[in-house]
Formats: structure tokens, C-alpha cells, sequence
């Protein structure tokens, strides 16, 4: 049964990405996926993260960086309901902060700034990339 659901995880995922790069040969991309689809372009670290309420242009985002580097991003950080910083796009669940295990921070900031819709790209010291719909801006924090 579970070698079934990672079949079935994985043609979806296929078949997203054929959808993203054919996206791409046009002007104006633009990406209608399901939650169910933009879901599976990521994964999150904990259940304790809140990616639940990402709205459709950050899914596509993830999706897109999913499709530019053939893995998924895993959200380390997504809504923050008491952000630490005034202002924070994730109390309003536009951003997220992604890991990708086995990819480079220059691989995975690459395929964010190529993504249709991508606002801030901010690096940590520790690997970890933000990635929002916010205001474009860029910013390395370390």
C-alpha cells in the first residue's frame, strides 16, 4: 500500500512538473494547481509546522522550486501566529523558510529567483532559505 501512494506521489509530482515547464515557455506563467498537487511539492519537517495556509502563489513557488531542482523543499518554518519580527510575512502565512537537504543554498536561491510571483529570498548561517510573496527583496542574514 505505501509503495502504491509513493507511486502515485510521484507521477503527480511528474506530471507537475511537465506542467511547470511547459508554464515556463509562455510570457505570463502561471500555475492552477489543487492544494492536494502544490502540497506534494513540499513536505514539512515537523507536523508541528503550519503550511496548511499557504496561499496558491507560495504553493506555486514551492512547486516551482521543486520542478526547477527535482526535489522538495522541506518547510522547516511556515505560519508564525507571535512572529518575532514586526512585520513578519509568516504571521500572515506568505512565507516560508525551506531546507533542501543534498542541494546547495547558490542551487536552491537560483531556482526561487527564476519562480513567477517570488517576493523576498533571504539566506541564514544555518542552510535554511526564506522564500515569500511578499515585496521583492533580497537579504542574506548571518
Amino acid at each position: 500500500m505505501q509503495n502504491a501512494s509513493l507511486l502515485a506521489m510521484a507521477g503527480l509530482f511528474a506530471l507537475q512538473s511537465a506542467t511547470s515547464a511547459f508554464g515556463q515557455d509562455s510570457k505570463r506563467p502561471v500555475l492552477h494547481l489543487s492544494k492536494h498537487e502544490a502540497r506534494l511539492a513540499y513536505t514539512v519537517q515537523t507536523v508541528s509546522v503550519r503550511a496548511g495556509c499557504f496561499p496558491e502563489r507560495l504553493r506555486a513557488v514551492l512547486s516551482h522550486i521543486a520542478a526547477k531542482t527535482g526535489r522538495r523543499p522541506m518547510i522547516t518554518s511556515g505560519l508564525r501566529p507571535h512572529p518575532r519580527r514586526h512585520g513578519s510575512l509568516h504571521g500572515k502565512c506568505l512565507a516560508a523558510d525551506i531546507r533542501m537537504p543534498g542541494l546547495s543554498e547558490r542551487t536552491i536561491i537560483a531556482a526561487a529567483r527564476s519562480a513567477p510571483g517570488i517576493g523576498g529570498i533571504g539566506t541564514y548561517c544555518n542552510g535554511i532559505v526564506h522564500v515569500d510573496v511578499g515585496p521583492q527583496r533580497r537579504w542574506v542574514d548571518c
